[in-house]
């Protein structure tokens, strides 16, 4: 049985619209990335912060006082960087891709670990100065 010329029409304007939303679901998978990458620069933002308070306060007395605040900003950064993890992972689990590659949610956990160790690691060797 052939098909009519109104089911070919049905079944093209059913490929867009799929096409369309395969579409959609790449660019919300690749705008989640950025929103990723977004929340890496807000906590590398805080680290910074950190670090610009030891300079500013330089050898301010009690010198625990600005260390404290440093690692608040600190502390701050990794929560950061483990949030951005955990949703980046929640909403590449929603999605599903169709042409576009997205970053694993592994590689974007081993980044948010190890600007997190890093992040330690500087309010570690902020209160040592």
């Amino acid at each position: 049985m052939d098909q009519t010329e109104g089911d070919r029409e049905v079944d093209t304007k059913t490929k867009w619209a799929e096409d369309r939303t395969d579409w959609a679901e790449d660019r919300t998978l690749l705008a989640n990335e950025r929103t990723f990458a977004g929340w890496m620069r807000t906590g590398m933002a805080a680290l910074a912060v950190a670090i610009g308070l030891k300079a500013v306060f330089g050898e301010f007395d009690p010198t625990w006082v600005a260390k404290a605040v440093a690692s608040v900003f600190i502390l701050i950064a990794v929560l950061i960087f483990a949030a951005a993890a955990h949703e980046a992972r929640k909403a590449q689990a929603r999605i599903s891709s169709h042409d576009a590659e997205a970053q694993s949610t592994t590689r974007m956990l081993i980044l948010a670990v190890l600007l997190s160790l890093g992040g330690l690691a500087t309010g570690a060797i902020l209160w040592l100065l």
